[in-house]
């Protein structure tokens, strides 16, 4: 569900990572990769689509798939739920714990 200024929200963005995860291999990929494929798992609004203020090279959902990782130690974050993993040379992992709630929630 869309934020209020009609974004994705980072828990949406969390969720879809791990959906995508899911999908590949050994369920980890890099985060450039993740993020060349997110938008086959998200629907994206022009908002989301706006450049970064902090990040003039991304648009703002993607500066929200690296703030999974910069915002860890965030109660609420993913890789702080035990959903995700930040692994070694920038990849992402979904752990067990994530994909029994994405089936817990019919994702």
């Amino acid at each position: 569900m869309p934020n209020k200024a009609g974004r994705v929200t980072e828990s949406e963005v969390a969720l879809a990572v791990m959906q995508y995860l899911r999908g590949v291999t050994n369920n980890e990929d890099s985060i450039d990769q993740i993020v060349r494929q997110l938008p086959n798992f998200l629907q994206l609004h022009a908002s989301d689509r706006a450049t970064s203020p902090t990040r003039p090279n991304e648009e703002l959902w993607e500066q929200q798939v690296r703030n999974i990782v910069s915002h860890k130690a965030t109660a609420g974050n993913a890789i702080n739920d035990g959903y995700l993993e930040h692994r070694p040379v920038a990849k992402l992992y979904v752990t067990n714990a994530g994909l029994a709630h994405l089936t817990a929630n019919g994702i």
